[in-house]
C-alpha cells in the first residue's frame, strides 16, 4: 500500500513539476526586453468604451485622460455605457465629452453584456472605427497608448492588451501586493509569451480589438471573466493577442483583503467557468493540428487548478509522499544544510524583486538590500543545525526580520521601510490564493457580479 502511495504521488508530482519548469521558463524568457521598434504614424481609428456602473466618483478622470491621450482627436471618439446608474455618472461623463448611453437591464447585468449590446451600436453608426478599446470606469491611461496600440496593429496584430499598473499601490499592503501581481505578471508571463511567440492574455482592460475580428467572431463574452472567454475564442479561431508593454493603463487595485479576497474570488469563478468550457476544445486543437499557442492557452485557463495541484504536492512534500528520498532530502536539516536549496531559496526570493527593478518600481540599493536580507536563509540553516528548539528558530528569525525592518528605516527611510514589509507580506498574499481558488471553482456556476465601490479620485497626474 505505501508503495503505492509512494507512486502515485511521485507521477503527480513529476506533472507538477513539469508545469512549473513550464511557467519558470515563460517567467525567465520574460526578463529580456527586446528594442522597441519605432512608432507608426497614426493611422487607426477607435472608438474608445468605458462600460459604468455608478462611478460618479471616478469617471472624469478617466475621461480626461482619454481627452489628454497624444493622438489626432479626429481618429477616436469616447464612449461611456451608463449601466443601471442610478447616480450621476451619464452626467458627468456627459459633460466631459464623451458621449453617454444609458443601458438599463436588471436581468443581463455586468461588463460582458453591457459591452456586447454597446459593439452593436457602434456596428450601426454612420461613422466607422478601425478599432474598439476598452477601459473600466476607474481607469486612467497615459497618454501613449493610442500611438502604441496604433503600430500594433499596423504591425498586423488584430487584438492587443497594453500594459496594466496600479494607480493606488501605496495605499495598503493589499495594493501592494496586487501592484507587485500585476508588475509581476506583465514582464515575467505577457514579456515571456511575446518573445516566445505566443499569444498574450487579455486583462479586462487596457486592450484593443479590429472592428473587424469583432464582427467576424463575435463578442459573446458574458461570464464573469469575459476578457479570458474571449482570449480563448481569439485562439480556437486562429488569431493570437498582441502585447503592448508602453501602452500603460493605471487601475485602482482594492484597500483591504476582504475586498480583494471578493474580486479574486470573482476572477477564480470565471476562471473555472471558462476552464470548463474551453480546455477540451484548446487541447484538442493543440493536439489535432500540432498548435503551441492553443495548448498553452488551453493551461493558462486551468489556473485555479494548477493552483490548487501545487498546494497539494505542497502537502505530500511535508507528509513525505515525495518522488524523493524524504530522509535524505525534505528533512527540515537537509534542506537547510543542502547548499543548492540555499541557492535556490535565495533566486526564487529575488525573482520578483529583480522584475520590479527592470520595470523601474524599485531602485538597485534597495534590490541590494532585499539580496542582502535573502542571506538569511544561511543563518537560519546554521541555527537549524545547532538546535531543533523551535522557539529558538522563531525568535532567530524574529530578531533577524527586526534588525532588517529598523536597518532599512535608517537607510531608506519610512516609505521604503513600508515597501519592505508589505514585500515580505506578499508572500501570505500569494497563500490566500488556495483558499480564494477553493472558494471559487466551489461556485463557478454563480454568475452574480459584484461591483467594486471606489472611495476617491486619483488623476493621470497623481500616479
Amino acid at each position: 500500500m505505501k508503495n503505492i502511495f509512494y507512486n502515485i504521488t511521485a507521477v503527480f508530482q513529476i506533472f507538477v513539476f513539469v508545469l512549473t519548469v513550464y511557467y519558470l521558463v515563460i517567467s525567465l524568457v520574460g526578463l529580456y526586453k527586446k528594442k522597441k521598434p519605432k512608432l507608426h504614424a497614426p493611422e487607426k481609428s477607435f472608438a474608445l468604451i468605458a462600460a459604468a456602473h455608478n462611478e460618479e466618483l471616478v469617471i472624469k478622470n478617466l475621461i480626461d485622460s482619454l481627452n489628454n491621450l497624444d493622438y489626432p482627436k479626429e481618429l477616436y471618439d469616447i464612449f461611456v455605457i451608463a449601466d443601471n446608474c442610478t447616480d450621476n455618472t451619464a452626467k458627468i461623463a456627459t459633460k466631459c465629452g464623451a458621449k453617454v448611453f444609458e443601458r438599463v437591464n436588471k436581468e443581463n447585468r455586468g461588463k460582458g453584456f453591457a459591452l456586447e449590446w454597446m459593439f452593436a451600436k457602434i456596428f450601426k453608426m454612420n461613422k466607422k472605427y478601425d478599432a474598439i478599446a476598452i477601459f473600466d470606469a476607474d481607469n486612467v491611461v497615459s497618454t501613449n497608448f493610442l500611438n502604441e496600440m496604433n503600430s500594433k496593429m499596423c504591425e498586423g496584430y488584430k487584438v492587443v492588451q497594453g500594459y496594466i499598473d496600479s494607480k493606488n499601490p501605496d495605499d495598503s499592503w493589499i495594493t501592494e501586493a496586487y501592484s507587485i501581481a500585476f508588475w509581476s505578471a506583465n514582464r515575467m508571463f505577457q514579456m515571456g509569451r511575446v518573445n516566445l511567440g505566443l499569444s498574450n492574455q487579455l486583462g479586462g482592460t487596457g486592450f484593443v480589438m479590429a472592428t473587424e475580428i469583432l464582427k467576424e467572431l463575435g463578442w459573446g463574452a458574458t461570464c464573469l471573466t469575459e476578457d479570458l472567454e474571449f482570449t480563448c475564442k481569439l485562439v480556437l479561431n486562429g488569431h493570437k493577442v498582441g502585447w503592448a508593454h508602453e501602452a500603460v493603463v493605471y487601475d485602482e487595485k482594492p484597500l483591504t483583503l476582504k475586498q480583494s479576497w471578493h474580486q479574486r474570488k470573482r476572477w477564480m469563478q470565471g476562471f473555472a467557468d471558462v476552464a470548463s468550457r474551453f480546455f477540451m476544445p484548446l487541447i484538442k486543437k493543440a493536439l489535432s493540428k500540432g498548435d503551441f499557442i492553443a495548448f498553452d492557452c488551453a493551461l493558462y485557463v486551468i489556473q485555479p487548478f494548477v493552483t490548487l495541484m501545487l498546494a497539494i504536492s505542497l502537502v505530500l512534500t511535508l507528509m513525505k509522499g515525495t518522488l524523493f528520498d524524504a530522509e535524505s532530502i525534505f528533512t527540515v536539516n537537509a534542506l537547510f544544510s543542502n547548499t543548492g536549496w540555499k541557492v535556490f531559496s535565495i533566486m526564487q526570493f529575488l525573482l520578483t524583486p529583480l522584475v520590479m527593478l527592470l520595470e523601474d518600481k524599485i531602485n538597485k540599493r534597495f534590490f541590494a538590500f532585499l539580496g542582502a536580507y535573502s542571506l538569511h536563509i544561511i543563518l537560519i540553516g546554521y541555527v537549524i543545525q545547532k538546535t531543533q528548539n523551535i522557539f529558538i528558530i522563531l525568535l532567530a528569525n524574529g530578531i533577524y526580520l527586526i534588525v532588517s525592518i529598523i536597518l532599512s528605516y535608517l537607510i531608506f527611510g519610512k516609505k521604503q521601510s513600508l515597501l519592505f514589509i508589505r514585500y515580505l507580506l506578499y508572500g501570505f498574499y500569494t497563500l490566500t490564493w488556495i483558499p480564494i481558488t477553493i472558494q471559487g471553482i466551489i461556485n463557478k456556476n454563480n454568475k452574480e457580479w459584484n461591483h467594486t465601490k471606489h472611495v476617491r479620485q486619483i488623476g493621470i497626474y497623481d500616479v
